[in-house]
């Protein structure tokens, strides 16, 4: 049993435009985040994913960085991130800062020079091409809409951007390229900084010659096949010996296109990359021809199939993360439970047992811990995100999609969703802000919020703080090996974890009948561990599970 912290550890991922504002403009900042602390230390959690706070346009929210060295006016100073760290570091939370190093924003000065001429000594640090027969240098489409690429009449070529036309992707064949960034981390992780969430880091390498993409179903542009590229392995294993080897870091690489095969390589157990990744199999399942923007809900039978095929063929070869949703993603509980008033609470708890109980690192994103959900939005205008506008026009405006079911779609599916302001009492604005918010609250904040939930010993937040706990009590929670039963059910997820001679048999309805289900002679005698409902009875046999319930037992 290879024990390491990070494999213990429960990860909150703080969206800090969301998570509180202490100045009252509407937007959330650092001093907000440390004015909170004492809330995440209660929860029980060990580590802080922050999204980015250094210094940005905020073209997409962050996601563009100008200056890497240097925070966001809006969230704040230097001193304020110093400080935060500081009163983190005093309740033993660390913090893990999110590293986009894919592209920089057009407004960093290495692009500023890189557009001033052909032979500028930064010109190489981005990817520049001519036009080919008149038009872009390929077919490639950027994840944002529109094409990958973008005209600079300054010196008469085109940069790429995979994402939006101000994220110029950096060139990492550039060995100058490789060492700033390398540069750049050291400095932080000197500041004492606990490890990096990568950006979209299976996406640094690009395929040799820049190729046409095959334009998918539906499509307008080709895929870009820069996911897994010929030399992200070296560059990782070249950033481990340069940053991540010297010191105690936790390390998660987002992998958009990682198949289990290569997530074996990113997050091997030998330590050579990343100590774990993000895939996306399991949040890309129900896409349709226009990719995420669909109705479509996740067949339980292809949840399992996906989650089971992740926790059973990385065990012992590479490390899992656990999660139903993040900023990017819309809220876990209306995409994968039921948010309706009457199972919000029982589904939610269900959806946190399902998970937690798995082989991994479990990521809890602000507001799942009290049961929050999507977010009613009624016109374009009260939408705030990049991607979600542009596919709303580029949908549309092509005749592809009615506005009325774009507009359906992007409320199920947008990634605003995951970003209206944490919920944090039943005054104006949720006690988000004491102004304007920068994105309209959730309007069921009058009762669901921290105040009412950290006081009520049934909530959603009290059951995650129970989650929590155990996990950090139980070895085989983390370490225990998986196995599915029933993969053919339609209703309920049931799998075992083993750990030497101790059992843990986990049940979940994720529907609102009941469901009866035969529980296995060898948890005869076994005690329930945890439930989102009141228990009685014997553990072995035939039971009937209510809705949403989840049940965990535990062989003595």
């Amino acid at each position: 049993m290879d024990k390491k912290w990070w494999k213990e550890a429960v990860v909150y991922q703080i969206y800090p435009r969301s998570f509180m504002d202490s100045n009252g403009d509407g937007i959330g900042d650092l001093n907000g985040i440390t004015s909170r602390l004492d809330y995440l230390k209660d929860l029980g959690v060990d580590v802080i994913w922050l999204s980015p706070v250094y210094q940005s346009p905020n073209d997409d929210n962050g996601y563009d960085i100008s200056d890497y060295r240097a925070i966001m006016q809006e969230f704040g100073t230097m001193e304020d991130f110093d400080r935060m760290l500081s009163e983190m570091h005093k309740r033993g939370i660390r913090l893990v800062m999110d590293l986009v190093v894919n592209h920089t924003s057009d407004e960093h000065k290495w692009f500023v020079e890189s557009r001033k001429s052909k032979d500028n000594p930064y010109r190489d640090y981005y990817i520049w091409r001519d036009a080919k027969e008149g038009k872009e240098p390929n077919n490639w489409g950027s994840c944002f809409s529109g094409s990958a690429w973008k005209y600079d009449p300054q010196t008469e070529m085109y940069y790429l951007h995979l994402f939006s036309t101000k994220q110029p992707d950096l060139n990492w064949e550039n060995p100058a390229v490789r060492k700033e960034v390398f540069d750049m981390m050291n400095w932080w992780c000197e500041k004492g900084i606990d490890g990096f969430r990568m950006d979209v880091i299976s996406m640094i390498s690009k395929p040799e010659g820049l190729p046409d993409g095959k334009i998918p179903e539906g499509g307008l542009y080709g895929d870009s096949g820069c996911v897994n590229g010929p030399h992200v392995h070296e560059y990782l294993q070249e950033m481990n010996r340069e940053v991540l080897s010297k010191y105690d870091l936790m390390t998660v690489g987002e992998c958009a296109g990682v198949t289990i095969e290569e997530a074996e390589k990113y997050a091997s157990a030998d330590g050579k990359e990343l100590s774990m990744v993000f895939q996306f199999e399991l949040v890309d399942l129900a896409s349709g021809t226009y990719g995420k923007w669909t109705d479509k809900r996740v067949p339980l039978k292809d949840f399992k199939r996906v989650m089971t095929a992740w926790q059973t063929e990385l065990e012992g070869k590479a490390w899992n993360s656990l999660f139903l949703g993040n900023h990017d993603q819309p809220r876990c509980l209306s995409r994968f439970g039921d948010d309706s008033p009457e199972y919000r609470v029982v589904s939610a708890k269900m959806l946190a047992t399902c998970l937690h109980m798995m082989q991994g690192t479990p990521y809890v994103y602000q507001g799942d811990e009290l049961g929050m959900k999507n977010v009613p939005f009624h016109d374009l205008s009260e939408f705030r995100d990049i991607e979600s506008i542009n596919a709303f026009h580029e949908l549309t405006g092509a005749g592809k999609v009615a506005p009325d079911d774009m507009m359906r779609y992007l409320n199920l599916r947008g990634r605003d969703n995951a970003r209206t302001p944490m919920q944090w009492d039943d005054t104006a604005s949720a006690g988000f802000t004491t102004g304007t918010p920068w994105i309209k609250v959730g309007p069921d904040y009058e009762t669901v919020n921290a105040k009412n939930e950290m006081a009520d010993p049934d909530s959603v937040y009290n059951y995650y703080k129970k989650l929590i706990h155990l996990r950090k009590e139980k070895d085989i929670m983390v370490y225990g090996t998986y196995e599915l039963l029933d993969p053919e059910d339609e209703a309920l997820y049931v799998y075992t974890r083993t750990l030497g001679d101790q059992k843990l048999l986990v049940m979940c309805n994720f529907t609102k009948e009941e469901q009866e289900y035969t529980v296995p002679e060898t948890f005869a005698g076994a005690e329930v561990l945890i439930s989102n409902y009141p228990q009685s009875g014997a553990a072995a046999g035939a039971r009937k599970l209510r809705a949403y319930e989840a049940v965990v037992l535990e062989t003595k």
